[in-house]
């Protein structure tokens, strides 16, 4: 049921440098008055980090203090060389991190909650229906590979602070949340996101997991989120962690944002992209582009595919659905999931384009 889903990110992997050093010269171009440019060599930059000039094509210079980082020495690693203007930490001036407010008001607000279904919940009462009618179906569950609703945390307040720690990570990314695909003018309308385009065909969503993800969005409409809290690494940048245990094949969440032509975003330095559409006519290839509006989709890592302990931290898999003759792509809970364990996925199911070589 679960299969592999293709990532498209050659942006990043591929991008030009027109700013920060040239792979292995260590030299970059400078203008001068009048138009004309000098090459300033830089054969002894080292890494500020660990010391080492070595690894050139992963050595970046600030573009303002012109000192060195390897890209796996920063803090988030990097996962490739920028294809505009970076700076280092120290002259990037960064603000510490804003936490969202507990504030149930702005956080409804932010959110876009119902506010009548959220006030007339009975705390425990709905959930345990659900929970039941769940739990008494596993075994079939299981047997048929159907997709399992998310069951919420019962207490309110945790649920506040989980989208809490969403908003926060969004508005540090200058994120606009949205759990939905959105089509925005001059990018792909939403009549070119047709499934029967799909070169290698497309799994049809059943008509009962089509009503396990409706069910999905609905409690997300009226408050009731996915168990999970985005909390911020040194290392990672903002991932994603179960906040309560969560079974194998439990729906996490879409995989959202705005819909564009692959053919729009061949040079885009998004580093999250996912395709969506992969048509045999590679000019109505379509993608999903997060960089603007997004879910906590956005946020969930992937694995070092050069390890074997990277391989086995993977507990979530993308696929990609034709839901009533459109694509959509599913984030799905490929194992049991403990609390506190964070959610990792393959960034390179397909199409091996994605570099994690230096992921944890």
């Amino acid at each position: 049921m679960v299969s592999s889903t293709r990532l498209v990110l050659r942006k990043r992997t591929q991008a030009p440098i027109p700013v920060s050093v040239l792979p292995g010269s260590k030299k970059r171009s400078r203008s001068k008055k009048g138009g004309a440019e000098e090459q300033e060599d830089y054969s002894n930059a080292c890494c500020e980090k660990c010391g080492s000039g070595e690894d050139a094509d992963e050595l970046l210079l600030c573009d303002k203090c012109d000192r060195g980082f390897h890209l796996f020495c920063l803090r988030p690693i990097l996962a490739s060389v920028p294809k505009r203007s970076w700076f280092c930490p120290s002259c990037s001036n960064n603000k510490r991190l804003t936490t969202f407010p507990l504030v149930q008001t702005k956080i409804v607000d932010f959110f876009r909650i119902q506010r009548s279904s959220l006030s007339a919940e009975a705390p425990g009462q709905d959930g345990r229906k659900r929970r039941k009618r769940t739990g008494s179906s596993l075994v079939m569950s299981k047997k048929r590979r159907k997709l399992l609703p998310f069951n919420p945390s019962e207490d309110p307040a945790r649920r506040l602070e989980q989208m809490a720690s969403l908003a926060t990570a969004l508005i540090a990314t200058g994120t606009e949340f949205s759990n939905e695909l959105t089509y925005m003018p001059g990018m792909a309308p939403r009549s070119a996101n047709l499934a029967k385009h799909e070169r290698e065909g497309m799994q049809v969503i059943s008509k009962e997991d089509s009503q396990t993800l409706n069910l999905c969005k609905a409690k997300m409409r009226r408050g009731e989120w996915p168990p999970l809290m985005v909390v911020f690494d040194s290392l990672e940048g903002f991932t994603v962690e179960a906040d309560r245990f969560i079974r194998d094949l439990t729906i996490i969440t879409e995989y959202v944002g705005d819909v564009d032509y692959l053919k729009n975003r061949e040079n885009d330095e998004g580093d999250s992209m996912m395709t969506l559409l992969s048509a045999a006519d590679p000019s109505k290839s379509l993608v999903i582009c997060p960089d603007k509006r997004s879910n906590i989709a956005r946020f969930i890592n992937g694995i070092n595919n050069h390890t074997p302990d990277g391989k086995k931290k993977q507990n979530v898999k993308c696929v990609r659905y034709d839901v009533n003759g459109e694509c959509r792509v599913l984030l799905i809970a490929s194992r049991d999931i403990a609390k506190g364990e964070r959610l990792y996925y393959d960034y390179n199911g397909y199409e091996h384009e994605y570099p994690t070589e230096h992921f944890v």
